[in-house]
C-alpha cells in the first residue's frame, strides 16, 4: 500500500476512534497493548471491535455507547480495537475470542479473560440500533453480577 493511502485512512478513521474514546473506551492499538491488558485485567470489560463499515457507524458505536452512557450497571474497563486499522491489536485480541469467530463490527462482555456474552455482526448490520443497545443493556443486568 502507499504512504499517501495509508495516511488518508489514518486520517479518515480519526472520529470514528473519537466516537467510542469520547464514551470512555480506551483504544488497544497495538498486540503488546492488548496482551498487557488482557494480563492484567480484573473484572469485566466490554470489548468493541470498531471498523469502517457502515453498521458500525450507524448501529455498533452508537449503541455501544448509548449503552454505557444509560447503563447503572456498567463494565468496569471499557476497550476498543479498530479491525483493518490496528491488525495486530485486533487479531491478538480476537484469540481471547475462543471459538468465535472473526467478526467486524463486533462487541464481547468479558468477566476477566471470559467471553460471556458476544454480538457479531450478524446481529447487528440487520437490527436496530434500539435493538442492539438493548441487548447490551441485557447483557449488563444478567452478566455484571
Amino acid at each position: 500500500m502507499s504512504m499517501a493511502y495509508e495516511e488518508y485512512m489514518r486520517q479518515m478513521v480519526i472520529p470514528m476512534r473519537q466516537e467510542l474514546t469520547q464514551a470512555g473506551f480506551q483504544e488497544l492499538k497495538t498486540a503488546e497493548e492488548v496482551e498487557e491488558f488482557m494480563n492484567n485485567v480484573e473484572g469485566t470489560t466490554l470489548v468493541v471491535v470498531n471498523s469502517v463499515c457502515g453498521c458500525a457507524a450507524g448501529l455498533a458505536r452508537p449503541a455501544a455507547t448509548q449503552a454505557v452512557l444509560t447503563s447503572e450497571k456498567k463494565p468496569d474497563h471499557l476497550v476498543t480495537v479498530f479491525a483493518g486499522q490496528d491488525k495486530e491489536a485486533t487479531a491478538k485480541m480476537r484469540e481471547y475470542f475462543d471459538g468465535l469467530e472473526p467478526s467486524s463490527p463486533s462487541m464481547a462482555l468479558l468477566k476477566g479473560k471470559e467471553v460471556v456474552h458476544f454480538i457479531p455482526r450478524h446481529n447487528i448490520e440487520s437490527f436496530p440500533m434500539e435493538a442492539i443497545m438493548e441487548n447490551l443493556l441485557t447483557a449488563f443486568e444478567t452478566k455484571l453480577g
